[in-house]
């Protein structure tokens, strides 16, 4: 289990400093309002609208710090559950919006979304350097589609394991272009919390939390 005991808390230094400054405007303003009472004469009292006026202005910018030191604390504690929960992504299978995916055992796993119907539509599958290793064809129907790679090369050889990357080059009857959205699907092999947003790594592919769309715990599912 992660250990989330260290999460800070307590309010930012900006929220912080809001604090501080109102309660020393606070005490001023307390301090003159006891001297002009003490000095004002008895039988012609000043009027005390305005010192009214000015407690309420006060008393709304206080409940205004404090709502915030409470919106601060719930994000603080929902960034902390969200880093509790990725850790036991980890040994499942995760599917992102990247284009990349791990050729591990002969397999490399895509999904891709066309958002209309196509005339002509290629996947070309790239390695890490870019260069365009394989060719298949892609569905024409608008819709989610997987695509399966066994790491067969155009050459006929087989591809060494690692990240490669696809692209879906497609068009319509018009010959404009479909643009399709790809996800890839990977093991989950760790979950890196030390920065601002948790990092799902599959294999040796890294994408932010937010970009994951789905967990599952097998390819079967």
């Amino acid at each position: 289990m992660t250990d989330v005991s260290g999460v800070q808390t307590t309010p930012t230094a900006a929220t912080q400093t809001a604090a501080n400054e109102l309660n020393q405007n606070f005490e001023m303003f307390l301090t003159l309002l006891t001297e002009q009472m003490k000095n004002q004469d008895p039988l012609n009292p000043q009027d005390s609208q305005e010192f009214v006026n000015q407690l309420v202005q006060f008393s709304g910018v206080e409940q205004q710090i404090n709502m915030n030191e409470n919106l601060e604390t719930l994000l603080i504690l929902q960034s902390a559950a969200a880093q509790t929960s990725a850790v036991g992504y980890i040994g499942r299978y995760a599917t992102a919006s990247t284009d990349q995916a791990q050729l591990a055992d002969g397999q490399a796993v895509w999904d891709y979304d066309m958002p209309s119907d196509a005339t002509e539509a290629t996947i070309i599958v790239k390695n890490a350097a870019g260069d365009i290793v394989a060719r298949d064809d892609a569905e024409l129907a608008a819709g989610k589609h997987s695509f399966v790679w066994d790491g067969e090369q155009d050459d006929g050889s087989a591809a060494p394991d690692g990240i490669y990357s696809i692209e879906v080059l497609a068009t319509d009857a018009d010959g404009e272009t479909v643009e399709a959205s790809i996800q890839a699907t990977g093991k989950v092999t760790s979950v890196d919390l030390s920065g601002s947003e948790v990092v799902v790594s599959m294999g040796g592919i890294d994408v932010p939390l937010s970009l994951v769309r789905s967990i599952r715990s097998d390819l079967t599912q």
